[in-house]
């Protein structure tokens, strides 16, 4: 099943996806129906269509987004890092999140802001110290980020918060799908106006999301509608020669195959 958030009016509403619409289950958003007593049914309701810049993250506000980086055999390769034998973790913000189909709006403080194409997993269960089977029972699902980074902030010191939790650059969504519907080898790309940039499939992932989960849920409890970054592939703009970032009327389109893909334009800040 794909369930998704929209804006509405008179607050946010969760939908469930259908092939030829969507399906209102009613107020709230995807991270409050996971913190209910369980996912409902799609099988009934009128079947709607639902504009595309209607579409909000779909965990607008998350207790916690958990990040890692160098985490696909592709990009540490690229970045000229060893494979690492731990989880690289940061930590972004929820102010950081826009919605699938917004406009990115480059920061005014900064020339170097690059795409990176990710899998995001979102927490249904509540989970500390998980094993692996613990671990894999706590997904509720799958959703697609784009972890904009300020190259030019991330590197003026050796801790890379200060240029990945920009307020409103991480688009999130379009939906979250649930494990049953992602292929273990599923594609995952980037393309920036038409030239697909990253390509990989989220099998050459290091550490998988039950991996993940177990790792982090030993550090501190993960709630439903928590979200964990599993981390981008080759091909981001700041490891080419010469390097390459993201411009005023260029369009990203982030995808990963079965959950969906976000189309996000790019404009500069007044």
């Amino acid at each position: 099943m794909k369930f998704a958030t929209v804006h509405t009016e008179h607050g946010f509403r969760v939908v469930a996806t259908k092939a030829n619409g969507y399906v209102d289950l009613g107020p709230g958003d995807v991270g409050s129906l996971l913190a209910g007593p369980g996912l409902p049914s799609a099988a009934d309701g009128e079947v709607l269509q639902i504009e595309p810049a209607l579409f909000a993250p779909v965990i607008p506000n998350p207790g916690k987004i958990i990040c890692v980086g160098l985490n696909y055999r592709t990009h540490i390769t690229e970045m000229g890092r060893v494979l690492p034998t731990h989880p690289t973790l940061f930590a972004k913000y929820p102010e950081a999140l826009i919605g699938p189909h917004e406009t990115l709006v480059l920061p005014p403080e900064s020339d170097a802001v690059d795409w990176e194409a990710e899998l995001a997993v979102v927490i249904g269960r509540s989970v500390r110290r998980a094993d692996r089977a613990t671990a894999e029972a706590a997904i509720a699902g799958y959703t697609v980020m784009n972890d904009v980074t300020l190259r030019d902030w991330q590197f003026r010191t050796r801790e890379w918060l200060q240029g990945k939790t920009w307020e409103a650059t991480t688009p999130l969504g379009p939906c979250l799908v649930t494990p049953d519907e992602l292929s273990p080898d599923a594609v995952i790309s980037c393309a920036v106006d038409g030239e697909i940039v990253q390509r990989s499939t989220i099998a050459d992932l290091l550490f998988d999301a039950a991996d993940l989960v177990s790792y982090i849920s030993t550090i501190l409890t993960l709630n439903p509608g928590d979200v964990i970054a599993t981390g981008t592939t080759g091909g981001v703009g700041h490891a080419r020669t010469p390097a390459r970032y993201l411009q005023d009327g260029q369009t990203v389109v982030t995808r990963v195959e079965g959950i969906g893909e976000m189309v996000t334009p790019v404009r500069r800040a007044p």
